[in-house]
């Protein structure tokens, strides 16, 4: 059984529920998973000011939090980001920038990759910031498994090949993008699967 980390940063909750449906997606095709946030470093008063930021924090109080020990724990990661300036998150981004133990133990290379994210609008950075995350997976040496167009699912969510995309909205996550991410984490779950074998076969060299 592959085990799938997904590990996301959310604000006010689009990013959450796109994480959520990754997830089912994975444990549809039988991956053991974990979902985790990157800890908040916002201010009260930045998250006070933004409608929703502490309602949402609220709400996902009972979500763990990430650890380096998710990352060593899984076959297959799936990454989410909101879109900061077409950059991820700095919360996700200082999880990241912890790695460096795990990486020179190689401890992350050879395990697949996939990542997700989102914007308030359509041309809100959503694919710089995707390709922008999918830079530190190369020097971990990963194999990013990007979205491409390989379902039909991807072209109802916008066609965005690097990863699943979606563009924020009062009414939430559209039903396309979440299809789009069920599909994504049965895809992570089927390449954890496979390369966890030829991974174990690596180290035993």
């Amino acid at each position: 059984m592959a085990k799938v980390a997904i590990i996301y940063y959310s604000s006010t909750g689009h990013n959450y529920a796109v994480a959520r449906a990754v997830e089912e997606g994975a444990a549809s095709e039988g991956a053991e998973t974990r979902v985790r946030k990157a800890r908040e470093l916002a201010p009260d008063a930045a998250i006070d000011a933004r409608p929703g930021w502490r309602e949402h924090l609220e709400a996902t109080k009972d979500v763990p939090e990430a650890e380096l020990a998710d990352l060593e724990w899984a076959d297959g990661y799936v990454f989410g980001t909101p879109t900061r300036f077409g950059l991820p998150a700095a919360q996700l981004k200082q999880f990241l920038d912890q790695t460096g133990s795990l990486w020179s133990q190689g401890k992350l290379r050879d395990k697949p990759v996939s990542v997700f994210g989102g914007a308030g609008n359509v041309h809100g950075g959503q694919e710089s910031t995707l390709v922008a995350l999918n830079n530190v997976f190369c020097h971990w040496g990963a194999v990013i498994v990007p979205s491409g167009y390989t379902d039909p699912s991807i072209y109802a969510a916008g066609g965005n090949p690097y990863g699943v995309s979606f563009t924020a909205s009062k009414e939430g996550v559209s039903p396309e993008a979440l299809a789009a991410a069920r599909y994504a984490g049965k895809r992570i779950a089927r390449y954890a699967e496979v390369l966890s074998v030829g991974r174990a076969k690596l180290i035993g060299k």
